[in-house]
């Protein structure tokens, strides 16, 4: 009895955090998907009508540069539009140099002259966020890069940081590995490293409520990882990055270089942030319309044909916590497609075993294409990549 109050307790207390972090805060400071695995599944051009959730918009403007004739960018939390909206505005802005050193370098000394100069481009609610929250790009603050701000990134400051500092060797090896060229050098360095890695502090972080909140990762999916893998979180976490520290080559990993070193550099970092890209996403930055709402909310309000659906991994939210909503969420997206119309998600589950049986009758789903794709994935935090098409 004692214990089952203890659970109860400790899972209202993640509900709780959860719901204000997302009422709040922004969570997400980089996309935490790959998007070279997204645009190869997607297969966008200059027909494609996009439906993606926004997150940190950094594969917004991946998918901009096939040029789809739209991009809707659909947020619940209005943080992470106006997120993507800075970014938009500096590349309106035209200054390449001025969109590396905030979103690349994550800081620059002359970041308020910067945002001034672009603030007009941005919606009230965006600049009511930034006015507040510029200093997030101030290089003379405490944790000296943006990408240490918002909840993510404070979970990556604090954890970066005990890495850095607890063991100089571990500190050395880590910079090794990000530097390494093949992935029998990746092997070599994990195998020295994977004990002191994961210690006592890191598993004990790992299997907070709190750090799973501020992460954006809601009960349910935390309790669809500790009944379906060995070793609950923490096996779960360490396997993963285990696959994708030996088995991905790391040299253009740029989701885990940010978290570890709080920047990119020029070589490794999100296609948006390269300046041979720069062009092509000034040209096409007006085809990427922002909404915050849910998926649900958008289409009802913007009825239409969209050819894709980029869903990231909200499903498994919706299927153990609102399962009523991801019955209305499936028949939005059904009536507001076409045959051919492509839907994409991912899952910490292996299997997506909880969609409705009315749903994988309307859909073909591409096991073959995705199951060869997904180990390839350089975030590889995943359990399951998911293609469908409407029939």
């Amino acid at each position: 009895m004692v214990k089952k109050i203890g659970t109860k307790l400790v899972n209202g207390a993640h509900d709780l955090v959860f719901k204000a972090v997302h009422k709040r805060c922004l969570i997400y400071n980089v996309c935490w998907e790959d998007p070279r695995i997204d645009r190869r599944i997607l297969n966008l051009d200059d027909d494609s009508r996009v439906v993606v959730l926004t997150s940190a918009g950094c594969n917004t403007l991946d998918y901009l540069l096939d040029s789809p004739a739209e991009i809707h960018a659909v947020d619940v939390n209005p943080r992470q539009n106006a997120l993507l909206h800075l970014k938009l505005a500096l590349i309106e802005r035209g200054d390449f140099a001025d969109l590396f050193n905030l979103f690349g370098n994550g800081s620059h000394q002359a970041f308020r002259k910067i945002y001034r100069a672009a603030r007009h481009s941005l919606p009230a609610y965006a600049q009511a966020f930034w006015d507040e929250k510029i200093d997030y790009f101030d290089n003379t603050s405490r944790k000296k890069s943006f990408y240490y701000y918002g909840t993510s990134g404070a979970v990556a400051w604090i954890l970066s940081r005990y890495l850095l500092s607890a063991d100089r060797k571990l500190r050395s090896r880590l910079l090794d590995l990000l530097d390494a060229r093949t992935l029998a050098e990746q092997r070599d360095i994990y195998q020295q490293i994977e004990s002191v890695l994961w210690g006592r502090f890191t598993s004990w972080l790992v299997k907070q409520p709190m750090t799973m909140a501020m992460l954006g990762v809601p009960r349910p999916q935390i309790r669809l990882i500790n009944t379906q893998y060995p070793g609950g979180m923490v096996g779960y976490v360490s396997a993963k990055l285990r696959h994708v520290l030996t088995e991905v080559l790391i040299h253009d990993n740029y989701f885990w270089r940010v978290y570890l070193t709080g920047s990119y550099t020029p070589d490794c970092c999100p296609n948006y942030l390269k300046p041979e890209n720069f062009e092509q996403l000034h040209a096409n930055v007006g085809r990427v319309r922002t909404h915050n709402a849910t998926v649900s909310h958008f289409l009802k309000e913007h009825p239409g044909a969209y050819s894709h659906f980029v869903l990231l991994d909200h499903q498994d939210w919706l299927a153990w916590h609102k399962p009523d909503a991801l019955r209305e969420e499936w028949e939005l997206i059904l009536a507001n497609s076409q045959p051919g119309s492509k839907i994409m998600l991912r899952s910490a589950s292996p299997e997506l075993n909880f969609l409705p049986e009315w749903v994988k009758s309307t859909v073909r789903f591409f096991p073959e294409l995705t199951t060869a794709l997904h180990p390839q994935d350089r975030v590889g935090t995943y359990g399951s990549l998911h293609l469908a098409e409407v029939l």
